[in-house]
């Protein structure tokens, strides 16, 4: 273990976290730290520690007002600033969890990343018309019945909830997130369950929303249920940010949950390094050693990430914590979010600073959503320079050019596109790894064997020369 004290021994709140869970006090690791405590008095005189550590109680208690946001957290607006809230709530409510209020730096807040991505600003309410739109992914359009976007090939957005732990204020979806009159009730859920029934090339079912774990343990659990006894369904994902904002939702009782239907992978959704806090890091914790593969799908925010040192550390930290960075996202062309989104030319930038400086697990594919439903598009770096017949030029992260020589002879496999009938490298089904051999294969069941003769029996030699 000393070099993994050697290893951290610049992010400190990691090393005593390291401490903690060799001491077996994982149930502890869980901050409530004074400043906690004050914000939860304020909102509820009997809070206790069990009681702010609750989700239920966080979402019972969520800052959904200016006077209480003010309360809990110290800040202090001007009149201009209070009616500028007042303005943009109108359009884009306002709502977050007292724990994520809990982690905004109350003397330089206009400045806070974690501030800025919960907290209405009048920007929100510029839109520009010739490129913003309520639904720039075109979703509404891509639905064959409500509930389910189907887009790609092998897979659907499964839309189960519009519910989110906190309203983040650069959300694709502002359109519809906490929009009472479009919950889908049971009946759009089965509508949807059976669509995805009815159509075998559906592999892979994102959940999505809203945030699913929003959702009571019993009624993911019959989701859950309902997709995975469809035969030809594979993976299960799930899209969540309540490790970010509501990490206490992540109770051994849910894990369970998920538990019974694997594979389901759970993406979820860190902008900033200042949000992995201890209480995050329990909740990934909880879900790794649950066996649930944790992806990451961030966001380039103007003002907020769109530094190379920021990804590099939020990037490094999610590995740490066992999160694989999936993909970065170029700002979505969504109303009011126009003072969020960067050139495409920063989040280049950016992942010039990732590849080969750091681990390849460290970098995720930056990808611009195409308005008008064209999907996910991965924009990289050149490290492509030129190609001729023979050879292929390239760069690397320091500049180095380089020259790979391609084959003097490549004979293709000839492919007839008879896949039925091939015989060649079309080997698609998992290897066989039940032939038995020796004494065992007489043993078992399903080999007919009766008996094994040693090489040379002359016996058996002198019945071959008879025949």
């Amino acid at each position: 273990m000393q070099d993994l004290d050697t290893q951290n021994r610049d992010f400190p709140e990691i090393s005593d976290l390291i401490i903690k869970i060799r001491e077996g006090e994982e149930e502890t690791m869980t901050v409530y730290s004074e400043n906690q405590e004050k914000m939860g008095r304020i909102i509820d005189s009997k809070v206790t520690k069990s009681k702010w550590r609750d989700w239920k109680w966080q979402i019972a208690h969520s800052i959904k007002d200016l006077e209480t946001f003010e309360k809990v957290t110290g800040v202090r607006f001007t009149d201009e600033e209070r009616e500028s809230f007042k303005k943009t709530t109108e359009k884009f409510p306002f709502s977050t969890t007292p724990y994520y209020a809990s982690l905004i730096d109350a003397d330089n807040f206009r400045n806070d990343p974690v501030f800025m991505q919960a907290f209405p600003s009048e920007s929100e309410l510029i839109i520009d018309k010739k490129c913003e739109m309520s639904d720039p992914l075109a979703e509404e359009k891509d639905k064959p019945v409500d509930c389910i976007t189907h887009r790609y090939p092998d897979r659907v957005l499964f839309t189960v909830s519009n519910v989110c732990a906190m309203y983040c204020r650069h959300c694709t979806r502002k359109r519809k997130v906490g929009d009472q009159d479009s919950v889908p009730g049971r009946d759009k859920i089965k509508a949807g369950i059976e669509y995805i029934r009815n159509n075998p090339a559906i592999r892979d079912v994102l959940l999505s929303g809203g945030d699913p774990l929003m959702l009571s343990d019993s009624y993911l659990d019959w989701i859950l249920s309902e997709i995975r006894a469809i035969p030809h369904v594979e993976i299960i994902r799930i899209g969540s940010r309540v490790p970010v904002v509501l990490p206490y939702r992540i109770t051994e009782e849910l894990i369970s949950v998920i538990n019974r239907y694997h594979p389901v992978w759970l993406n979820t959704h860190f902008n900033h390094p200042k949000e992995i806090t201890a209480s995050s890091r329990l909740a990934l914790k909880m879900l790794a050693d649950g066996g649930i593969p944790l992806g990451n799908q961030s966001v380039l925010l103007a003002g907020i990430n769109d530094c190379p040192r920021i990804m590099k550390a939020l990037n490094q930290k999610l590995v740490y914590n066992r999160v694989r960075p999936y993909y970065m996202y170029q700002c979505d062309l969504s109303e009011g979010l126009t003072h969020f989104r960067t050139p495409v030319g920063k989040g280049i930038e950016i992942i010039e600073s990732l590849i080969g400086h750091t681990s390849g697990l460290a970098v995720p594919t930056y990808v611009i959503d195409a308005p008008g439903g064209g999907g996910k598009i991965p924009v990289m770096p050149n490290y492509l320079i030129s190609w001729s017949t023979n050879k292929v030029i390239l760069r690397n992260y320091e500049g180095v050019i380089t020259t790979y020589k391609e084959p003097d002879s490549y004979e293709q496999i000839y492919c007839d596109r008879n896949c039925e009938d091939c015989q060649l490298q079309l080997m698609l089904d998992d290897a066989d790894e039940s032939k038995a051999v020796g004494v065992e294969m007489l043993l078992s069941d399903y080999d007919r064997t009766i008996s094994l003769v040693p090489e040379n029996n002359e016996r058996m030699e002198r019945r071959n020369e008879t025949r």
